[in-house]
């Protein structure tokens, strides 16, 4: 079902471990954990997918233990779907430990510096015997700062090693989807897109994105390459997963989405309500015996104050960040069920108006500069990891 006046569209994605209708917004669980919560958690806010890493599973506890556990879902006891990550963004993220070739990714670890090689094939038998209902291809991530000569090769390689991935893919019932990238020229995204889509996957996402660029160049970049993406396919924008990104992305035409800014910033203090994020370690909440958001009924607001929250997380108290996660998590997941409904009764045009309108973001030079000092930190904080 599609909105009347945006490209906002109502699907539903029939995986091996349940059916799960789309829009939709996955929290992030890299290391087969969503931090701080259980299955149980989760599945009380009703989230129906979550996104786990194949090549940080690789690297610890290794994909033979998860294989010998009888796949990732019982290893994490989580019934629902799981979509897996390639490693393609560690392509990028750990730039300063791998090297790039035609035939693959030569990798130092981040965790003690040994040496390990993927290859697209070794990327999808990995997460075949993960069990994921949703694989990704392997994929080059350039940043966004990177030389237009760098994002053509990248857009090149990225198509070649999808072909390589579709080739390598067992009849597993699994849905393999391919990657555009193209960094923010549309020239580059054509290319991309045209490649990619001509290989027939069941689905498509845009990678790429969200890596410091503007807000504004990464809209533009999104507008773009849907007008290249199949109509009858859902839809993934990778790794953009803020409120009022999902509102914008699913007005564009977007299905999917993951992030794990929800979580991040809710063990900083960080809760999201519908009038933009509070932070909880301000003295103003010292005293404030109201909940985080009035009328919330996650477990959080239903059972504490924004005092108690705010003296757990002075105090660095472990239930700070539990019940940190809970909130945005459910937040998002309210956020999603709202959206159905005004995409259902037609109404998304106002619907999204109004909560861009309510909803204050974080400044942008101040969100494109933590961005990028955080990459940097994550960086050399995993060089120096070995050195």
């Amino acid at each position: 079902m599609n909105c009347q006046t945006t490209l906002a569209r109502l699907g539903k994605l029939e995986l091996l471990h349940g059916t799960v209708p789309t829009p939709v917004f996955l929290p992030v669980g890299t290391q087969a954990t969503v931090r701080s919560l259980t299955p149980d958690d989760l599945y009380a806010m009703d989230i129906k997918i979550i996104l786990s890493n194949a090549f940080h599973l690789y690297l610890r506890p290794g994909i033979a233990v998860i294989e010998k556990a009888g796949g990732l879902h019982k290893f994490m006891n989580w019934e629902r779907p799981i979509l897996t990550d390639s490693g393609g963004y560690q392509v990028f993220s750990l730039s300063s430990l791998r090297d790039v070739t035609e035939d693959g990714v030569h990798f130092r670890s981040h965790i003690d510096g040994s040496e390990y090689y993927i290859t697209p094939e070794m990327s999808i038998s990995m997460q075949e015997v993960l069990g994921a209902d949703i694989i990704m291809a392997l994929d080059v991530c350039p940043e966004s700062t990177a030389k237009k000569e760098y994002l053509v090769n990248s857009v090149d390689c990225t198509s070649r090693w999808a072909e390589r991935c579709l080739k390598a893919k067992q009849e597993t019932g699994q849905m393999l989807f391919g990657i555009i990238q193209g960094g923010i020229y549309p020239e580059l995204r054509k290319r991309s897109a045209e490649q990619i889509t001509a290989l027939d996957f069941p689905g498509y996402a845009i990678g790429g994105l969200s890596l410091g660029e503007s807000k504004e160049a990464m809209w533009s970049a999104v507008d773009f390459t849907v007008q290249y993406m199949p109509v009858d396919k859902p839809r993934y924008l990778m790794g953009v997963g803020s409120p009022e990104d999902i509102v914008e992305g699913i007005a564009r035409g977007i299905d999917i989405f993951d992030c794990a800014l929800p979580t991040r910033v809710a063990r900083n203090g960080a809760l999201f309500t519908r009038e933009g994020r509070k932070n909880l370690k301000r003295s103003f909440y010292k005293d404030n015996l109201s909940p985080v958001e009035e009328g919330c009924r996650c477990y959080t607001c239903t059972n504490f104050t924004a005092a108690y929250l705010h003296h757990l997380f002075k105090c660095e108290e472990l239930l700070a960040y539990r019940l940190g996660t809970i909130h945005n998590l459910y937040f998002m997941s309210k956020l999603v069920q709202d959206i159905h409904k005004a995409i259902e009764a037609d109404t998304y045009d106002k619907f999204r108006q109004e909560f861009i309108d309510g909803y204050r973001t974080t400044d942008e030079e101040r969100r494109i500069d933590q961005k990028q000092r955080g990459f940097e930190t994550r960086k050399t904080r995993r060089f120096s990891n070995f050195q």
